[in-house]
């Protein structure tokens, strides 16, 4: 839908010029305002409890394995179990609102994150408008943590807009090296070590990082995801799960044998990233992380462990923490072309309490 002085009665123009310019004006630099009856993103307001006064902002926007529908319910957790305030942005198609992954140009609220305590990143190959991108990178620099899933190793991909200050953060740039995923996260996209589709990944806990509290509760990890390959992690990096490579798609199947798990790959780890202005950040990543993996109460806790940590809250991580999902839960399974069409952000709004 577009809106033009022609769908405006000439009357009105007259009569209320001051009015009709200001109004469009408004329009013109405000490009989050939903004119679908929408707003472009969700927001879930925590309770009382641990989190309170904390706002984490997601970024959501991948092709393939629906963080479009895992992170909201991600977010319900954090604040209906936890008591954080939690922001979902989606990459919205700017014809009719809806929310759809294979449009890459297009994450608005990004502004969210000027307010925001942690950043949780999940998207893939995005090619984003500078003033989308401009507070993705401001907070990346500004010392305040940062949590990565799957793809964010792979986050941005300049094809189309090259001479943007920001193409440099490209997943395969050379300067600097591995784009935005290898300097902020540890790595950029290597390969799949585990066989797509068809060798499914068991989280092992590092025995030397055993007690530490991101880890606890979290003794059964899988997710049907295969295991990414990971070349570049720098030696600081604290190596909290290994991927062990499964032989089929079921929690039950046992470890592939031979060079596939000796050694296993990272699978998540926690690391410390200096921006531009000096200042560091706490990071964690996993590769695990699509919508069908969050059907892992042991994954989910990691991921709730990991959000206290980053805002080093690590002190109030419980021995479980409570990860029940809110509401029903029927992810998509992971696919290009396989995102649920018509979806608005509104959609995952949490019912209206009494």
């Amino acid at each position: 839908m577009k809106f033009t002085m022609e769908r405006i009665p000439h009357r009105w123009q007259k009569q209320h010029p001051t009015t009709v310019w200001f109004f469009f004006l408004l329009i013109s630099m405000c490009p989050a305002i939903s004119i679908f009856g929408n707003d472009t993103w969700v927001e879930f307001e925590g309770d009382a409890e641990a989190g309170q006064g904390k706002h984490i902002v997601f970024v959501t926007g991948d092709d393939e394995y629906r963080s479009e529908e895992g992170m909201p319910m991600l977010a319900k957790i954090l604040a209906v179990r936890h008591g954080f305030r939690c922001t979902v942005l989606f990459p919205i198609h700017p014809e009719d609102g809806t929310i759809t992954p294979t449009f890459q140009n297009n994450i608005p609220g990004t502004q969210k994150l000027n307010d925001a305590d942690l950043m949780v990143l999940f998207t893939r190959f995005r090619e984003l408008p500078d003033d989308q991108m401009k507070p993705i990178i401001d907070f990346s620099n500004s010392g305040k943590p940062m949590i990565g899933l799957r793809t964010s190793t792979h986050a941005f991909h300049y094809q189309k807009n090259k001479n943007s200050v920001y193409a440099k953060y490209t997943w395969n740039s050379q300067n600097p090296p591995g784009g935005f995923g290898r300097q902020v996260f540890g790595d950029t996209w290597v390969n799949h070590h585990g066989k797509h589709g068809s060798q499914s990944t068991r989280g092992v806990i590092n025995e030397r990082l055993a007690s530490h509290p991101v880890v606890n509760g979290c003794g059964d990890i899988w997710g049907p995801t295969d295991v990414y390959g990971i070349a570049h992690l720098p030696a600081e990096a604290k190596i909290l799960l290994w991927g062990q490579v499964l032989t089929g798609m079921r929690p039950t199947d046992g470890p592939v044998n031979g060079a596939q798990n000796n050694p296993m790959m990272p699978l998540a780890w926690l690391r410390n990233y200096q921006g531009t202005t000096g200042q560091v950040s706490r990071v964690f990543c996993t590769t695990m992380g699509a919508s069908v993996d969050l059907k892992s109460a042991g994954l989910r806790r990691l991921l709730v462990n990991a959000c206290y940590w980053c805002l080093k809250m690590e002190h109030l991580i419980p021995a479980e923490a409570n990860v029940n999902l809110v509401g029903t839960y029927e992810p998509s399974f992971f696919g290009f072309g396989t995102h649920k069409k018509g979806v608005k952000p509104a959609d995952h709004a949490l019912p209206t309490r009494n």
